[in-house]
C-alpha cells in the first residue's frame, strides 16, 4: 500500500501543478460552467482517449496522458461546482481555488484508499482501455442522473461519479507513469 499511495501521490501532484499553472492563465474562469458543462468536458477528453487507443495514432501531437490529467482536473471541479453551485463569473481566488481543490482530491483519494482495501489493488490488474471504458460508463451514468435533476433511487450521486472517474484517471496516469 505504501507504493500505491506514493505512486499516488507523485500523480496528483503532476494534476494539481496543472491546475494551478492553468489558474495563473485563466483564474477561475471555469466557475461559470455547470456541473452538466463539466461534465461533457469530461465525455470529450474520454472520447478522444478512446478513439486514440482504438485507432492507435494521433493526428494533434498530443497523447492521452494530457487528457487523463484534464479528466482528473475537471473531475475535482465538477465537484466544487456541485458543492459551491455555478457562478456568474469567475468568483474565486487562485488560492481560494486550490484550496477547494485539495480539500477535494483528499476526499476523493480517501475514498480510492477504501476502496483499494476492500478490492485489493485490483485495479492494478486492468487495462489503461477498461479505465477509459469505465470512465465514459461513468459519464454516461452522470447524464442520466442529471438528466433526473440529480435524483437517484437507489445509486449514488453524481459526486460520487466524479470522484470514481478521477480514480478511474489517477489509476491509468500510474500505469502510464510507472508502467504496467
Amino acid at each position: 500500500m505504501e507504493q500505491t499511495i506514493q505512486q499516488f501521490e507523485h500523480v496528483i501532484n503532476i494534476c494539481r501543478e496543472l491546475y494551478a499553472k492553468k489558474l495563473s492563465d485563466y483564474g477561475a474562469a471555469w466557475r461559470i460552467m455547470r456541473p452538466e458543462s463539466i461534465t461533457d468536458q469530461i465525455y470529450i477528453k474520454a472520447n478522444r482517449i478512446r478513439s486514440l487507443q482504438t485507432k492507435g495514432v494521433s493526428k494533434v501531437n498530443e497523447g492521452i496522458k494530457g487528457e487523463f490529467i484534464a479528466i482528473v482536473n475537471y473531475g475535482i471541479m465538477g465537484i466544487i461546482q456541485l458543492k459551491l453551485g455555478y457562478a456568474d463569473s469567475a468568483d474565486l481566488t487562485n488560492e481560494k481555488a486550490i484550496e477547494l481543490y485539495d480539500l477535494y482530491m483528499t476526499e476523493t483519494k480517501e475514498l480510492m484508499y477504501a476502496k483499494n482495501h476492500d478490492y485489493d489493488e485490483a485495479w492494478r490488474s486492468m487495462r489503461i482501455s477498461s479505465y477509459t471504458d469505465m470512465i465514459l460508463m461513468k459519464i454516461h451514468r452522470t447524464k442520466q442522473i442529471e438528466n433526473n435533476q440529480g435524483h437517484t433511487l437507489v445509486s449514488e450521486g453524481i459526486d460520487a461519479n466524479y470522484m470514481d472517474m478521477v480514480n478511474y484517471a489517477l489509476f491509468a496516469l500510474i500505469k502510464l507513469e510507472y508502467g504496467e
